[in-house]
Order: C-alpha cells, then structure tokens, then sequence
C-alpha cells in the first residue's frame, strides 16, 4: 500500500483536482444561466436546455485548453530532465501524459453530446415557439420585429424556416456539424486496434485536430443563444415588465420592448495560449527535423529487423529515450517513434521492425543495393521514464519483443559507465553487461547472456529480489503490452513492504 501511494498519490490528487474543476465550472456555468437576469427572457423560450447547453460549452472550452498541453513533448522532457527540483516520483507523472491526453479527450466527447442534445432541444423550441399563435411570452418574443431598433432573440426568422436549414446555414450551427465530424474522426480512428494495425489512418485523421480547433475559434462567434443588453433592462426589467408582454407595444406603457446581444465569443480566449504553445512546440520540431542526419551504417537483421546507425551534429540523448523519424522519399508528412537503442557514449542508432506498410517500405527501401541512401529526418530526442533507471542500485528491465529496444540503451551504457568507472552509478546489479559486453553476439545489446524463452514465473523472481535485496529501493522497467504491465503492476505492490524502510518495487512503464 504504501508504495502504491509514493507511486500513484499525485496521478490521483491531479486527477481528483482536474474532475473537481470539471464539476464546479459545469455547476457555476448552469446556476449562472438558470439565474441570471439577463437570460430571463431567453428561458421563456429554450427552459433549462440553455443552462444544460451553456455549462458544457464552459467544461469544453476547460478541457480544450487542457488537450494540446500533454502532445507538447518538448515541455515535457524539459520538466523531466533539467528540472531538478522535481522529484523522481513528481517526474514520472509527466510519463502519463497520453493517458491523461485520452482522459482528456474523452471528457470532450461527453460535453460534446451534452451540448449538442441540449442545443436541438433549443432549435426545436426556438421553431416552435416561431410558430406559435398563442400569444404567449415565447411567441412575442420569437416574433419581435427584425428591425435596426429592434434585436431579436429567435435565430429563426420565419415560421417556414426549419431546424435542418438553421443547423447548416448559420456559422454557429455549420462550424458545429464541421468540428463534430471531426471530433468523431478523430476519436474513431484513435482506437487501438486502428492504431497499431492502421498506424497511418490514425496519424493522418488525428492531424484533422487542425481543422476542429479553427473551426473552435469561428463557431462562438455566430451565437444563437442572445441575452437582454444591460441597457434594455432599464427600460424593461424582466422581474417587473414580463408580465405586461401584451402592453410593451402601448406608448404609453413605461415598459419598452426588450433588445437582445449575442454572447461574447470565448473559445478562442481558452485556446489561445496552448495553441501559441503548441505552435512554438511544431516549429522548433520541425527545424530540428530539418538539421542533416548522416547515417553511418545499416544492418539488416533476422525477422525483418532494421538497424540504423546514425549522426547528427549537436545531438544529445540519455539512456531510454525516443525520436521520431521521417523518410521524406515514403512520406513527407508522417513521423514514427523509435525508441533509441545506442548509448549516449556513441552515435545514435535505432533498431525498426516490419509491422505496418510505412516500416515496410523504409526497410524495403534501404534492402535496394544499388539505389542511393534515402535521406532521414530526425526530431528529438524525447525523454521517457526509463531516464530514472540508473537512481536504483537494483533495476529490473522487462522487454517484450521490440519492446527490448530501449534497455538495450541502458544496458550498453552502463557497460560504457563501469568501463570508465563512473562513481555516480547506483546501479549495482549489472554484471553480465559489465563483463560479457566485448564477447556478445545479441542483436541488440552484445551481450553473452543468453535469451531464456518462455513467460518468467513472476511471483518467482519478485520473491527472490526481494530476498536479495531486503532494505532497498527496486526499479521496475516495463516496455511491452498492457497485460504485462497489469501484471507487474501488481507483483510491485504485492511485494513491497509495509515498513517504508524495507524493500519498495517502483513499476515504470514506456508510453509513446
């Protein structure tokens, strides 16, 4: 329980601040509109759908501006690496980042249909109330006359005009179909199996997040929903003039007939800063993808297995982190993670394996013997959780099939470390790195310690390292699928001690 808590006790405070913040904004937002003055006559027409619609535009407009900061991947190494006043344990939540991404999302897709439900109900009787002939509030406020001394508070204009011809002819209702289509593609295609079977229909569809967020910026400023201008409501307050509807027209009467103004436009204000934000973050990715990368050897691997070694002038990594690469000759546009696999003590190099039509092409491309070297961009790199490795004396790496790739990292350099005696190395439990690196023959790593097959008995080899080790801080390391993550997960908690000063399994796991 306790290492449960060091692990997971800010992820939870941050989580419970960001839903609590969610609910008050939506609550604030409701109360205020169900209330205030000067949306009495809105009311009489649109009930409590205005307040329903209002409320989760305020939570969309929050949760906008939260959903680009977690892809800004350059803030988020620069917290990581050279902050050093954070914590291990505050760091590795910045490793949560495209979980909270998702959360994120999610949240836009709830408030998307709460506004949107609520706003048919608001066309529906703003149609309604249009063509009514009661002589009701709502019928002589939807049929306040469209003049320039008068501002009307019914978007539709005639009792003829329909809902559907509203939704796709004002900027309000035309922005919302755009960005809702686009949120769908966007959600729809983000799906895991479309993302690891269809890595480009996803890469491609998540870029229409362009098009949303303009679409965003233009949408508030065609409003349908208007308010009473402070002005009017001099001349016709609500609590004392809405009961004397009939006589607003009698010049005699000290109540005149009210005007309406569109809400203020305030998307743009919420997006406004992260989207400077995530700008900078685009531009400085790109110019950094455009330096030269010279690349200094090739491998071909068994089972489809590309190795590139390469160069670049001013490039600094640490062990476990990830770049993205472009091969312009396949594709212009799309840039694919790779986790690193060289040491920081020597050029960089990765290592890529045939899973989708783009790596197939790029290593189908560097097979050709006879054609020149395709040109590659290379943005990064970025940090991971796997940076922490070396601040345990005992670090357990797990790797499921590529997954390997970045403890190949970790382990070369630590040989590279005890070669040069490097005395800020708390990591002890490195022997066969230290003495086999010279002799090895995995395609990877070097080493001479050999693949065991098969799934390890965990209970197993948790019991044994915390036998080994009884009074020391353990590193677990995990880049594979979320099963073994689960598993791993729970073999930490269930072997850490109760007793804070006793043996603790931290599990960090890779997420790209």
């Amino acid at each position: 329980m306790g290492n449960w808590v060091v692990n997971h006790w800010f992820s939870v405070l941050f989580l419970v601040a960001w839903l609590g913040l969610n609910v008050f904004l939506f609550v604030h937002a409701f109360l205020s509109f169900e209330k205030a003055t000067k949306y009495y006559y809105t009311r009489q027409i649109l009930g409590s759908a205005l307040a329903w619609a209002r409320a989760s535009a305020r939570c969309l407009n929050f949760n906008r501006m939260l959903i680009l900061l977690p892809m800004c991947r350059n803030l988020l190494s620069f917290l990581r690496g050279t902050c050093s006043f954070y914590r291990s344990t505050l760091r590795k939540q910045l490793d949560h980042n495209l979980a909270f991404h998702k959360l994120v999302g999610y949240m836009i897709c709830l408030h998307t249909a709460i506004h949107i439900i609520a706003h048919l109900f608001n066309l529906e009787r703003y149609s309604r109330s249009r063509q009514a002939t009661d002589g009701s509030l709502a019928s002589i406020l939807s049929n306040l006359p469209h003049q320039e001394n008068y501002s009307w508070l019914n978007p539709i204009q005639s009792p003829n005009t329909t809902v559907v011809y509203v939704t796709f002819t004002s900027i309000a209702g035309l922005t919302g179909v755009i960005i809702t289509v686009a949120l769908v593609l966007m959600v729809t295609s983000a799906m895991e199996f479309i993302r690891r079977s269809y890595f480009e229909v996803f890469w491609y569809t998540h870029h229409i997040f362009i098009i949303y967020f303009i679409g965003l910026g233009i949408h508030g400023l065609g409003g349908i929903v208007w308010g009473q201008t402070e002005e009017s409501m001099a001349d016709n307050h609500p609590h004392k003039c809405a009961e004397f509807f009939d006589k607003w027209d009698d010049p005699a009467s000290y109540c005149k007939p009210p005007q309406f103004e569109g809400l203020p436009a305030e998307s743009w204000k919420w997006i406004l800063a992260p989207g400077i934000l995530y700008i900078f973050e685009r531009i400085l990715r790109f110019y950094r993808s455009q330096q030269k990368v010279v690349i200094t050897k090739v491998v071909m691997h068994p089972s489809k297995v590309l190795e590139l070694q390469m160069h670049k002038h001013g490039f600094s990594m640490e062990v476990g982190q990830y770049i993205f690469v472009n091969c312009p000759s396949i594709s212009s546009l799309e840039r694919h993670p790779f986790t690193l696999t060289s040491a920081p003590e020597e050029d960089f190099s990765i290592h890529i394996r045939a899973v989708g039509d783009w790596t197939e092409n790029l290593i189908r491309t560097f097979e050709q013997q006879y054609s020149p070297v395709p040109r590659i961009q290379v943005d990064g790199p970025f940090g991971t959780v796997s940076e922490d490795v070396f601040q345990y004396e005992v670090a357990v790496l797990v790797g499921a099939g590529i997954g390997v790739t970045p403890f190949a990292s970790i382990l070369k350099s630590i040989w590279y470390k005890f070669q040069h005696t490097d005395h800020n190395l708390k990591t002890q439990k490195a022997g066969h790195a230290a003495l086999n690196f010279d002799k090895a023959n995995d395609i990877l790593t070097g080493l001479k310690q050999k693949t065991f097959f098969g799934r390890p008995m965990w209970d197993n080899e948790f019991s044994t390292i915390a036998t080994a080790h009884p009074k020391l801080a353990v590193g677990v390391f995990l880049c594979g699928p979320q099963t073994l993550a689960k598993s791993l997960s729970k073999c930490c908690h269930q072997y850490s001690s109760l007793d804070p000063r006793k043996v603790q399994f931290y599990f960090n796991k890779e997420n790209f």
